[in-house]
């Protein structure tokens, strides 16, 4: 079995050689991803004294007097050339916001439209949408994207340097739209004071680009002209929006006050029920200092109306990472993300208001309240953070508190710092010691050219004591032309590296990953719009040692886009596995020494923008002493924007694993419906459930916007399910509303 694995492993490398070989002779002859413009574009934007009535029609006469954008570039399916679908782009502003007037042009109409839910912030992919990216102060680094659909749905997001998206950023904006038997119109009105912008001037000018995405087709055309390899976000290559009369920036103070009820019942078994009831009230305030400063206040904060974590089946060795969802941390997270690499981040807010676990089954411990100031210019971004918690039943009173600096260098470079520092409060009666865990952090982002980028990360933490310190790393780099993707990342952190307010994959443990893929277009082939067969190295060693801990090789010889965006992959993975601790994935003992085994996965994920659509994939293959089998799915059923079923399925099939040699079959269940008499009415059910641990959990929310960013949710949790001896349930009633001065 040995020489089977090692051959294996040969022919394994030998293919990814040979794959590779082309990669680097070839990549320099990619002429597709042609320079940003030295004369940017221009687009004019016209005063207009009428008032503009927000219903998606372009009725007014000063619509029809100012200049049209509508010379667009087609991106996907293939780079260049002619398109199907025309738009066209007018701009307006008054003394209170800017205008922007679309018409899409499609000759089916209704019939035509793809939109699969009417949620905000929805999955830019799956339906036909068009959306404006704005660089107010002309960093050429960030920007602000407003998106919408044939139906008004909104989707709004930060971008920092086309890398990172903040797209839990929510704006305070408004969008009608109009279908008629020739396309779609869309009507924006976008707030100056949602904006942050330079002080007014005579020769004012931002940075704009404009982007549509036909989805029948799979037709994205922009404007102005970027690379495929880029998005419009890419601003260095944005036109100059021009002839604006800006209004002085004004107090710009929001305020958003929420009040709640929630009756929880907790059920014990021996022990009878629980009964509580709590009111609660609280809110933010967000005051716009100047144009490039924002104050954030939180007090009381609560975070009821969040989504649900999905339970996930850990089978690796390392942390699973649970996402933010809570919408204070996660907005204006972009000014962290320079030293926030997946895996290694000396800060990760899930650490905030959760217990010490921070994990899935972390409990939720109240936050008092907290100030947050962010301040970014063009050469420059300031920004600090500091939250107070309470005491939770296992854990002292908290608390946070952050800074960040982050200097420009040049066109597309900077070079940042932050240190963080988290104070646990002692209390003697409950045997809770004081605690203090600091860390230091230099991060750096260096584009020399457009398709190329090299990220570093460098911190150090101290838990308590002074000889508990430790470092942790990142270096990465990719080359990006039209035809080609290269990556290569080495991250570590080592054995004492500890971030009472951060996230690691794992401690004592180095990290490698190189390879990359081929990106191949074919001309004459219509139903491929690209395929992309690669390869990468995955390496994971002991840092003070240099010993394997794992190594697989992903070989992907298929990875097909078709016309309609439908994927088909299948993926093999030459692995070793160095086993010398204790590990029990899903409770199988697996006994120490060293394994070689191959595996294989196959999936099919189909056009998700019809009103049927879904994903199915089959892994095979050895899983250390044993085999494993897994099967993951997911059908949605979406007739219409307002209705969406989904269903999720997670199989795995062990044989004959571990030290027992045992089989084990694990199943995860989800479901969840969608429902929305419009995009400001909408409710959703949520349920699931894993037999590994008979754990089921139900959450079901109601929102109504009643006025901008103004909301009244109806939320109902319960897990627990069977046989647990905890079940808990909880109905809340919240009402928020926000007031801008």
């Amino acid at each position: 079995m040995k020489k089977k694995n090692q051959l294996t492993a040969y022919k394994a490398a030998v293919a990814a050689s040979l794959l590779l070989q082309p990669l680097f002779s070839w990549a320099q002859s990619d002429t597709l991803n042609f320079p940003p413009p030295s004369v940017p574009a221009s687009v004019y934007a016209t005063e207009t004294k009428e008032l503009i009535e927000m219903d998606g029609r372009l009725n007014e006469a000063s619509w029809h007097t100012t200049p049209v954008v509508n010379d667009f570039f087609r991106v996907e399916p293939r780079q260049g050339g002619t398109y199907l679908y025309k738009t066209e782009v007018r701009l307006l502003f008054d003394k209170k916001n800017l205008y922007i007037g679309v018409f899409c042009r499609d000759s089916m109409g209704r019939k035509g439209m793809r939109v699969q839910d009417m949620r905000r912030d929805f999955i830019f992919g799956e339906s036909d949408n068009f959306y404006v990216a704005l660089d107010p102060q002309n960093t050429e680094r960030f920007c602000v994207v407003f998106n919408t659909t044939p139906l008004a749905n909104q989707r709004d997001l930060q971008v920092f340097d086309d890398s990172y998206r903040d797209t839990d950023w929510d704006a305070l904006w408004k969008v009608r739209t109009h279908i008629t038997d020739s396309g779609w119109y869309a009507e924006y009105a976008i707030p100056f004071s949602t904006l942050r912008y330079n002080k007014a001037s005579a020769a004012t000018e931002w940075g704009i680009s404009f982007s549509r995405l036909a989805r029948r087709n799979y037709e994205q055309t922009t404007f102005p002209a970027v690379p495929q390899a880029f998005t419009i976000q890419r601003m260095t290559y944005a036109a100059k929006l021009k002839g604006l009369k800006l209004p002085p920036p004004s107090f710009n103070l929001r305020v958003q006050p929420y009040t709640l009820f929630q009756h929880s019942i907790t059920t014990i078994s021996g022990n009878g029920k629980t009964k509580e009831n709590k009111w609660k009230a609280g809110g933010e305030v967000k005051w716009a200092v100047n144009p490039h400063a924002v104050l954030d206040l939180t007090f009381n904060t609560d975070f009821a109306q969040a989504d649900v974590d999905r339970v996930v089946n850990n089978l690796s060795r390392f942390n699973l990472l649970f996402p933010e969802r809570r919408q204070f941390f996660l907005e204006n997270s972009g000014i962290w993300a320079g030293a926030d690499f997946y895996g290694t981040k000396p800060f990760f807010s899930r650490r905030i208001g959760l217990d010490n676990s921070g994990g899935f089954n972390a409990e939720p411990v109240r936050i008092d309240g907290g100030i947050r100031y962010t301040d970014r210019t063009q050469k420059r971004t300031l920004a600090g953070l500091y939250i107070h918690q309470q005491e939770g039943a296992a854990t002292g009173a908290a608390n946070f508190g952050i800074i960040r600096y982050l200097k420009s260098i040049g066109r597309q470079n900077n070079l940042g710092f932050m240190l963080t520092h988290r104070l646990d409060e002692k209390n003697t009666a409950k045997s809770f010691q004081q605690r203090n865990n600091s860390t230091i952090t230099t991060d750096g982002l260096f584009r020399p050219r457009n398709d190329l980028t090299f990220q570093f990360l460098f911190s150090t933490a101290r838990d308590n004591t002074p000889d508990s310190i430790g470092t942790m790393g990142t270096l990465y780099a990719e080359y990006k032309p039209n035809k080609w993707f290269l990556q290569y990342w080495t991250k570590w952190v080592s054995k004492k590296y500890v971030p009472g307010m951060g996230f690691v994959f794992g401690n004592d443990v180095m990290y490698h990953k190189a390879g990359g893929y081929y990106i191949w277009r074919p001309k004459n082939t219509g139903w491929i719009r690209r395929w992309d067969p690669g390869v990468f190295l995955n390496y994971y060693q002991t840092p003070s040692s240099g010993k394997l801990q794992q190594a697989d090789v992903n070989i992907f010889p298929v990875w097909i886009f078709f016309k309609d965006n439908s994927l088909l992959t299948w993926d093999i993975f030459l692995n070793r596995q160095e086993i010398d601790f204790d590990f029990r994935p899903l409770s199988i003992p697996i006994a120490q020494g060293s394994y070689s085994y191959s595996r294989n996965n196959i999936a099919y994920s189909s056009d998700a923008s019809k009103k049927i659509s879904g994903r199915l994939s089959y892994e095979w293959g050895d899983y250390y002493n044993g085999r494993l089998n897994a099967i993951n799915a997911w059908l949605r059923f979406a007739p219409i924007p307002n209705f969406a079923l989904r269903a999720d399925y997670t199989k795995n099939v062990f044989r004959e694993g571990g030290i027992n040699r045992q089989s084990l079959d694990v199943n995860l269940y989800s479901a969840e419906l969608r429902l929305a008499y419009n995009p400001r009415i909408q409710a959703s059910l949520f349920y699931q459930y894993n037999s590994f641990d008979r754990q089921g959990r139900w959450n079901a929310r109601g929102s109504w916007e009643f006025a901008p960013l103004s909301f009244l949710y109806v939320v109902f949790n319960e897990t627990g399910f069977r046989n647990t001896p905890i079940k808990n349930r909880s109905v809340i009633n919240k009402i928020s509303y926000l007031k801008q001065f």
